[in-house]
């Protein structure tokens, strides 16, 4: 029998620690936990021995790209029309280093991470422009769980943004009634949404006013609102709110390329009739079962009609 050196009773059972000690089972369970990195057992008050912690907090910088990072795009799957979200993270409690590690593993050359200044401490997940089918059968879902499982989540501060091709619109006419589409179900689009967000996403009087100037390049606004038009290759939805929750997040990409299929062939004719309608919209993607996480998504907010 040996004595455990945390609390001095005799003990059949022991685990040598980092430090050399050596702990019962009833000590280890405990005040101990392993390091992620090393795997050895430590007190859970303590930074690991073997430097671990400020290896991981220096090594972030190395996975993490800073804001302004924008690599040469890689498609994936048929265009025209292509979707590129950005998923905010906060790692919270959890390692920041294994949390970015957890993510660029899944993403494999799908995607990278990079800084955001809305973030307390976390990073924003990107992808290389994916269609919409490929991305709901090869975007990595159970990343999300992956995260969730060591520490991260998503809070009050993160978002999901959507960026769309504008090469996967039409015409200009296209993406005008895209747009309007968008600014007149705005109590429709806040409840997929999950939030609203007047520092970062806001809808705004003005900006449903000039959505014709918008869509000709007469004029940009900032980029803090519902739809960012700042960009010369996309349009960039940004009214979503964050999620690890891989069902929400599919009906984020759904809704975003939803709304564009829905309004690309509307008549004037259509409009006239109630095309521009929440209840026409829902009516239509009942009919298309690509879109089911939406439809799913729409019927549990009891937004559906």
């Amino acid at each position: 029998m040996q004595a455990c050196d945390h609390c001095d009773r005799p003990t059949a059972q022991t685990t040598r620690i980092s430090s050399r000690s050596l702990i019962c089972d009833d000590c280890r369970n405990t005040f101990f936990v392993t390091c992620e990195h090393c795997q050895d057992w430590r007190h859970h008050e303590d930074r690991c021995p073997n430097g671990c912690d400020e290896r991981a907090e220096s090594d972030f910088d190395d996975l993490v790209h800073d804001y302004f990072y924008q690599p040469m795009p890689i498609f994936h799957g048929n265009g025209p029309l292509y979707l590129g979200p950005e998923i905010e993270v906060e790692v919270g409690d959890g390692d920041p280093y294994r949390c970015a590690e957890i993510a660029l593993d899944s993403l494999g050359e799908l995607g990278y991470l990079k800084r955001d200044g809305s973030l307390n401490d976390g990073f924003e997940i990107v992808t290389h422009p994916m269609s919409y089918a490929w991305a709901i059968e090869h975007f990595p879902w159970d990343m999300f769980a992956r995260l969730r499982e060591h520490g991260c989540f998503a809070g009050a501060s993160t978002g999901i943004h959507v960026h769309l091709s504008r090469a996967g619109f039409s015409s200009t006419g296209h993406s005008y009634r895209w747009m309007k589409f968008i600014y007149r179900n705005e109590p429709q689009v806040l409840q997929v949404a999950r939030r609203r967000s007047f520092q970062w996403a806001a809808f705004r009087d003005e900006d449903r006013r000039a959505v014709k100037a918008y869509v000709k390049g007469d004029c940009y606004g900032d980029r803090y609102r519902a739809i960012n038009t700042n960009n010369p290759m996309t349009y960039e939805i940004r009214v979503f709110a964050g999620s690890l929750d891989p069902d929400t997040v599919r009906a984020a990409f759904a809704f975003s390329v939803a709304t564009v299929e829905y309004t690309r062939e509307l008549t004037v004719a259509q409009i006239a009739a109630g095309g521009w309608e929440w209840r026409a919209f829902t009516g239509w993607l009942h009919d298309r079962p690509q879109y089911a996480p939406l439809v799913r998504q729409l019927q549990a907010l009891a937004c559906a009609c």
